[in-house]
């Protein structure tokens, strides 16, 4: 995919870029819009289940202390009163006239409170309860919450949903189980004297459902433990008794906070009852229910992307078109260019980038042109110069001179010497013309001029004499050096350095590395120069030079090396002229 984008055009690829900017952007936009107004429907809805939350725990506590209030106030009627005085004196000789006595009571309690569904005095000396009612059996009420009764601390207390146990019928009942107020009877304490009242659990379940805020929110009625207070239609969620649901919940009397299920996340708000601080109301609501008219959001900024993403392709072709006009104008002109057209100059109304880079490709087609220009000089003045290097290699005077030797040696019958310099004059030509190449290696050049040397001896005998001092370096030898540098230095030696000497000549030849450089020397012991001028003239370009042979190896050096290369003399007369070529070797 990498390399397919990277063969694409710049047109197509700015096309995608576009296109693919204007989708993040709206993408972006799009969710966050959606994000930012999902947060603020959750955090309303929130709050607004809150209030309404606090209000239908404000109706239930009304309704309980109702529940509370009516079996108070049959614990005030004078009835009661008398069976008091007789569980206090311990009296049980009037245990069924009290039963009858009750009943009224019983029956008033119900009139007053419909919800009732049964109710059971437990005194020391028996249980009383409506006739109508049938109880499972005596005792069975102590048996059954012994544990509750061990605890003295309340006088009321709630016991959740369940089937009945005390009377036959099985019904699902909330029980509510009171102490005798303590200002009741003269203040007398009355242990083990208990009334538990019996609540439909339905009309519980009623108060609750009918304060529903709507058909998504579901209301449960919790112990602080996650124990549901009574069932409900609907199934109560599994997490109500995980550690992390009710750690939220902790021992705050009301809050709201997310929670996440294994299906969807749910908005819980919670409110604990007055009349029972362990109870609680709370309200689930599912985070996709409550977002539901927000899918209708979703979907508008879909079709909103896509139309977007449409025009934008649609304008990216002209808009790519527009900006690369410019620039497939340039790219014509280099086409042209490549067919060696170097006329062309481009030219444009923007200022821009590619304006900029036009002024450079018109710059740069000048250079070109001069480049082209220079070059075809120097080819010309290298091309000159070599075939004048060559010409002096095969000077007529020094042709004759050893031609004539080898003719008057071999007249002589000196036959080896002659074979010697054939050999000698052999290699000084395939040495000097290298197959037409300019450049050797540094061995090669040594040879050419040693063979030189070798001719030169045998047409001028006890003239001079020669060495070679190089460096073992394999490496040094094979350096690349242009051909023909030694042999004019060495010519000039022999030929003017020895001149009217009367004792023979020595010439030196040193090869040797100097940092990233190749030092080339020629020495000798001849009448010297005027080192001085000859230095003046390599600075100014031996501008009127007076040495052929010296211009030609300095012009040869600087077309080759430029200013990497340098010529340098040094001289003392009939002591030692050293003549030092400088060359790069890299």
């Amino acid at each position: 995919m990498k390399w397919s984008f990277y063969k694409l055009s710049l047109k197509n690829r700015i096309q995608i870029l576009y296109v693919l900017l204007t989708f993040l952007c709206i993408s972006a936009t799009g969710l966050f819009s959606y994000n930012f107004a999902a947060d603020v429907i959750e955090e309303n809805s929130l709050k607004l289940k809150q209030t309404l939350l606090n209000k239908s725990v404000q109706a239930l506590d009304e309704s309980m202390r109702h529940m509370i209030v009516s079996p108070y106030s049959m614990m005030m009627s004078e009835t009661y009163g008398k069976v008091m005085s007789d569980v206090r004196n311990e009296n049980t000789e009037h245990f069924y006239q009290n039963l009858s006595l009750l009943q009224t009571p019983f029956e008033q309690l119900r009139q007053v409170e419909p919800a009732v569904e049964s109710a059971l005095l437990v005194t020391p000396v028996g249980e009383f309860y409506a006739t109508k009612d049938t109880v499972i059996s005596r005792g069975r009420f102590n048996l059954l919450y012994q544990e509750e009764l061990k605890d003295d601390s309340w006088n009321v207390h709630w016991v959740t949903g369940h089937e009945d146990t005390l009377f036959q019928g099985e019904k699902r009942v909330v029980s509510l189980i009171l102490r005798p107020l303590r200002n009741t009877l003269n203040n007398y304490s009355l242990p083990g004297v208990y009334l538990m009242v019996n609540y439909k659990e339905d009309y519980i379940r009623n108060v609750i459902e009918q304060n529903l805020i709507d058909d998504q929110i579901r209301l449960f009625l919790l112990k602080r433990d996650g124990t549901p207070v009574i069932p409900t239609s609907y199934p109560a969620l599994d997490e109500f008794k995980d550690a992390p649901f009710l750690k939220n919940i902790g021992d705050k009397d009301q809050g709201a906070f997310t929670y996440a299920n294994r299906e969807d996340e749910q908005l819980i708000n919670f409110s604990a009852l007055g009349v029972s601080k362990d109870w609680m109301l709370v309200s689930v609501q599912t985070k996709g229910d409550l977002l539901g008219p927000m899918r209708q959001i979703r979907w508008l900024i879909l079709v909103i992307m896509i139309v977007c993403m449409v025009v934008a392709l649609m304008f990216s072709s002209f808009l790519s078109k527009l900006l690369l006009k410019p620039l497939h104008k340039l790219y014509n002109l280099m086409l042209r260019v490549e067919n060696n057209d170097l006329e062309v100059r481009f030219e444009s109304k923007y200022e821009d980038e590619v304006g900029v880079i036009g002024l450079r490709f018109n710059r740069m087609l000048a250079q070109i042109e001069n480049l082209i220009e220079e070059i075809k000089i120097s080819e010309e003045e290298k091309l000159k110069f070599e075939i004048k290097a060559l010409q002096a290699q095969i000077n007529p005077h020094f042709l004759y001179n050893t031609l004539n030797t080898i003719l008057w040696k071999s007249e002589s019958g000196r036959s080896e010497q002659v074979g010697e310099m054939i050999v000698s004059l052999s290699l000084l030509f395939r040495l000097g013309l290298n197959n037409g190449h300019e450049i050797t290696t540094l061995r090669q050049e040594l040879d050419h001029a040693e063979q030189y040397m070798l001719l030169q001896q045998q047409c001028y005998d006890n003239l001079f004499t020669y060495s070679l001092q190089v460096p073992d370096d394999p490496g040094l030898l094979q350096a690349p050096v242009l051909k023909i540098l030694l042999q004019p230095l060495v010519e000039n030696s022999i030929l003017h350095g020895f001149k009217d000497m009367d004792e023979p000549g020595h010439i030196i030849i040193e090869a040797l590395r100097a940092g990233d450089s190749l030092e080339l020397r020629v020495k000798d012991n001849g009448r010297g120069m005027d080192a001085d001028k000859l230095n003046s003239q390599v600075k100014q370009q031996f501008e009127g030079h007076s040495s052929y042979a010296l211009y030609n190896i300095f012009s040869r050096l600087q077309l080759n090396y430029g200013d990497r290369a340098s010529l340098r003399f040094l001289s003392v007369p009939q002591v030692e002229t050293m003549v030092v070529i400088t060359i790069p070797l890299h």
